[in-house]
């Protein structure tokens, strides 16, 4: 086994606490720097990781060389100008989705990585994940021929604040989109890819305060992919808990994939996977637990691999960049209640 890769952290509010455990937890990782900006978080980072060391400005990090990986979990406004910085320092760099909120950010990004021969992966977990990778696995191997519909579903609680209100501000967060239905935009391109890239969307939303359309409690899309095929993408933060259903049928069989739990970042979800190949249906073992705070160390773990021997990433740079392209062309079609091309 190569030596451990030298992560460190900017950002430990409630996801980025996640990180920093996952980074730990990974065998191929070791996490020695913490970035927090305010005090309390700082002495949270010291309390929950003793020995790592903790600073207040990130850009003390990028002036460490024995740091090889930035692991950047920020709220959505500031990857861009994070990203250039740990990239132009010669670090590589894994982000949190989005990883711009633009698709010219995006752009200046996978630009900026390329040009300085860092890698640059996005933090798309659900490709990782032993649910709805095995999914993958299945369509990929012609278990349902080639699909033709596929729908994901998310029924949730409503988002969380973030630092100091930040989800709640439109232009911090960009869009609602680009929070979560992002992961089932990429989730949608990831399982039909074999039919080519994504043509158009149409989508609507609406919101429960009348006051703040933009914050979309209710949102729905249609993916058209070549040949005919298309998925629906559809979510509400106007529910309780955490429950969320994949659903492909192609011209030889079907998958029925459902994940659920108190919260998003539960350890103990209930899950489970169903293959029907036009005859007979089959529960599909699944290897270990699926969820979030699972599938961080497997990201964070994959990294080392692309960084020490070059192994492909789960998520590029250029994949971040799809995903981000088609949240944008969603909102443009609820703004204007037309369909979009990409």
């Amino acid at each position: 086994m190569s030596d451990p890769v030298r992560f460190a952290l900017i950002g430990f509010g409630a996801w980025g606490s996640h990180h920093a455990r996952a980074v730990v937890e990974s065998p191929r990782a070791q996490l020695v720097a913490i970035a927090a900006r305010s005090e309390q978080s700082q002495a949270a980072a010291r309390e929950a990781h003793p020995g790592v060391r903790v600073v207040g400005d990130y850009r003390e990090l990028l002036a460490d060389p024995t740091i090889e990986v930035i692991d950047a979990v920020l709220p959505s406004h500031l990857h861009h100008r994070v990203g250039l910085d740990v990239l132009r320092a010669g670090k590589h760099l894994l982000m949190e989705k989005p990883m711009g909120i633009s698709e010219v950010e995006c752009d200046e990004l996978v630009g900026c990585a390329r040009e300085r021969g860092r890698l640059l992966a996005v933090g798309h977990e659900m490709r990782l994940s032993s649910l709805w990778g095995r999914g993958k696995e299945l369509i990929d191997a012609g278990a349902i021929g080639e699909p033709l519909y596929l729908l994901v579903e998310l029924w949730r609680k409503p988002y969380r604040l973030g630092a100091d209100g930040w989800r709640y501000d439109i232009t911090r967060v960009g869009n609602w989109i680009l929070e979560e239905p992002i992961h089932f935009f990429d989730l949608a391109r990831w399982y039909l890819g074999s039919l080519g890239d994504p043509v158009s969307v149409f989508a609507r939303a609406n919101s429960r305060q009348a006051e703040h359309p933009e914050l979309q409690d209710n949102f729905s899309a249609i993916v058209n992919f070549p040949r005919g095929a298309y998925a629906v993408i559809s979510q509400t933060l106007a529910a309780f808990e955490h429950h969320q259903v994949v659903k492909v049928t192609g011209t030889k069989g079907a998958l029925w994939a459902s994940w659920g739990g108190a919260m998003d970042r539960t350890f103990t979800p209930t899950f489970s996977l169903k293959h029907f190949d036009g005859e007979q249906v089959r529960e599909v073992p699944i290897a270990k637990a699926s969820g979030e705070v699972f599938e961080l160390v497997d990201q964070v773990t994959a990294f080392c691999g692309a960084v020490r021997e070059g192994k492909p990433l789960p998520a590029t740079g250029e994949d971040g960049r799809w995903s981000v392209a088609m949240c944008l062309r969603a909102q443009e079609s609820v703004d204007t209640g037309k369909p979009v091309a990409f």
